[in-house]
């Protein structure tokens, strides 16, 4: 089969079922966030929970490489892709994403896998405080840093490519507790009860819904277990991804194609079908925090 006519057979299979949809960070760089894993992406092995616990110096690290990150990647908004899975209104979404991206589009039932990186952490007294507070103790413990190093090239998941990071200073928690980005990390374990959630929707799909994977390589298994738990439920699936997934084989229709693109048009088949006026809009973008880390479990 070609690839109009299978990318028009999955189109046809999911405009009509429920769907749960399963993104990954291909549907954010529309939005200028460097992808992952995709084809053309520099291969980096992100700092690991262990790694970041383990010694004041790797935070110290951590958090100048991101306090420059964010002003740059901060600054993104969601795109097509964001904009129609909101439109296609699943009955659930399901994020690798740490961006926010979604809940910035309107999409109504959203679990973020990873968490959300707008929110700090204190690791001892485990209080939540907001990244824009964080980022404003940074600037003001750090004068002139973001004029010094504001050229250094971003990498994927929102820092920077940065070794000269000794003389950063890096606040603690008002307890005196160390202060993470309330992500998971590679090395973490994403909560149990998020992944009872999405197993209960992909679950409740059977064989009449059907579950998208947009934009993820389904390299870890915090994201290919769902594909693993549709297939033995008999569910449909189909992805769609730049480049080979890990859940190709369990694929009734894998596509090699862009995701806004694909999910654009998805929206207009399922309003023509519905007999809803299509939308050329989607909907306006709005500000939102950006992503910094991506997590497996």
């Amino acid at each position: 089969m070609s690839l109009v006519a299978t990318e028009q057979s999955a189109l046809d299979l999911l405009a009509t079922r429920p769907l749960v949809v399963l993104t990954g960070a291909g549907l954010s760089t529309d939005s200028g966030i460097p992808d992952y894993r995709g084809p053309g992406s520099t291969a980096r092995a992100p700092m690991t929970y262990q790694e970041f616990v383990a010694a004041p110096e790797a935070r110290q690290r951590y958090w100048a490489r991101s306090h420059l990150g964010w002003q740059r990647m901060g600054r993104a908004l969601p795109n097509d892709g964001h904009r129609a899975v909101a439109a296609l209104d699943p009955s659930l979404l399901i994020t690798q994403n740490v961006d926010g991206l979604h809940e910035a589009a309107g999409t109504r039932q959203v679990v973020a896998l990873h968490g959300r990186v707008a929110d700090v952490v204190c690791l001892d007294c485990r209080e939540t405080s907001s990244r824009a507070e964080m980022e404003q103790r940074l600037d003001e413990l750090n004068p002139g840093w973001l004029e010094r190093h504001g050229w250094v090239e971003s990498r994927p998941d929102g820092d920077v490519d940065l070794d000269d990071t000794d003389d950063f200073v890096v606040p603690a928690c008002a307890c005196g507790g160390p202060l993470k980005p309330h992500v998971v990390f590679f090395g973490e374990n994403v909560p149990a009860d998020r992944v009872a959630r999405c197993y209960a929707a992909v679950e409740s799909l059977g064989t009449d819904g059907a579950l998208l994977v947009a934009g993820s390589s389904l390299t870890v298994m915090s994201g290919l277990r769902f594909v693993k738990r549709a297939a033995a439920g008999g569910t449909p699936i189909v992805i769609v991804n730049r480049g080979l997934t890990r859940g190709d084989a369990l694929a009734t229709y894998k596509l090699d194609v862009g995701c806004s693109e694909f999910l654009t048009e998805l929206v207009r088949r399922s309003q023509r079908l519905s007999g809803l006026a299509e939308a050329d809009n989607l909907g306006d973008p709005r500000p939102t925090g950006d992503p910094e880390i991506s997590a497996s479990a």
